[in-house]
């Protein structure tokens, strides 16, 4: 009704006096929201906020349901301490892919992961070193607990010569699988690091650590230094083994008097007592590192042979000095 318009035939003046009112107040929000409208229409802003339900992270496809496996692995099954350090986790579908493989769906180097998994058939493979375990698992909606045995121990290897520690980097270290009369019937890890813990399955092993000699390059060679043991490695134990090899630094010089320098574009080569051929070099005063025990030096200069012989001692470093004075050499082995 417009305002100022009379009341219907029925109604009372009070009654529509009422009515005019709620018109007025109803006419007032209408226009108090139009430029509130307005100027969101202008803002791009929404004219109410919606209220929309958050998506969990890593929510499983409309229609699935989402599972998962909260993993652990023991070294044995009498060792209750879980591995803490060192584990490599894959999980494979158990259903073979296209190409004939397992199709990889996730992996953690963590010690105890929690892997979200779709409903299915998976296979969980754990790897400590050369250790490892693996388990089929089913998921169905829930989150698994699956704890893995290793049936694995750990080895560590050290070395010395004579007291003194070896670093590292002067050692090879091969560690293989012997098999009947052969010690080194299966090579098992080529490339072993002295003072690292090694995970390997419980088993014997023949252990061989050869000491290296380091060039003038920088790049570092075999010396005939080799020392090799048996050891057996116990599962959910740690086992140390310590080499000692028993070796020194040569350092060859030829001199035309005892004391005097040494003489340039000279050649050498290290022999044993039996003709073996040990290490042939080129300098003035060219080193090697050789295993205890007496051997033969070869030097050639100027188209003459000269030679000596000397002796080793385990952790006596010192010059071996060749006279310049000609001397019937021992013969050369010939090449195949």
């Amino acid at each position: 009704m417009a305002a100022g318009s009379k009341p219907a035939k029925g109604q009372s003046p009070g009654f529509a006096a009422a009515l005019s009112m709620v018109q007025a107040a109803i006419l007032a929000l209408v226009l108090i929201a139009i430029p509130w409208a307005a100027q969101a229409a202008e803002t791009g802003t929404p004219a109410a906020p919606a209220l929309r339900m958050p998506l969990s992270p890593g929510a499983p496809p409309a229609g699935k349901t989402q599972g998962g496996v909260h993993l652990t692995a023991l070294l044995s099954a009498s060792n209750a301490e879980p591995v803490r350090q060192g584990l490599e986790w894959r999980v494979f579908e158990e259903a073979l892919g296209p190409d004939g493989n397992h199709k990889l769906v996730a992996q953690s180097a963590n010690a105890s992961p929690t892997i979200p998994l779709p409903d299915g058939n998976f296979v969980v493979h754990a790897a400590l070193g050369l250790a490892g375990a693996t388990k089929r698992i089913r998921i169905n909606g829930t989150l698994l607990s699956e704890t893995l045995i290793l049936n694995a121990g750990a080895l560590r290897i050290s070395a010395k010569l004579g007291d003194a520690p070896v670093s590292p980097g002067k050692l090879a270290i091969s560690i293989y699988v012997p098999q009947g009369m052969n010690p080194e019937a299966k090579l098992v890890l080529a490339n072993a690091k002295a003072g690292e813990t090694i995970g390997l399955p419980e088993g014997t092993y023949h252990i061989v650590s050869t000491l290296l000699d380091s060039a003038s390059n920088g790049t570092a060679s075999p010396t005939n230094s080799v020392i090799s043991t048996d050891l057996r490695v116990l599962a959910g134990k740690l086992t140390d083994a310590a080499l000692r090899h028993r070796a020194s630094t040569m350092t060859l010089k030829l001199v035309n008097s005892p004391g005097a320098e040494a003489l340039t574009n000279t050649s050498f080569t290290i022999l044993t007592p039996g003709g073996d051929v040990i290490r042939e070099m080129i300098g003035a005063f060219p080193s090697a590192t050789l295993a205890e025990g007496e051997y033969i030096a070869i030097a050639r200069h100027q188209g003459k042979t000269y030679q000596t012989s000397f002796k080793v001692v385990s952790g006596l470093d010192r010059d071996v000095e060749v006279l310049a004075e000609e001397q019937p050499a021992p013969d050369m082995p010939q090449a195949d």
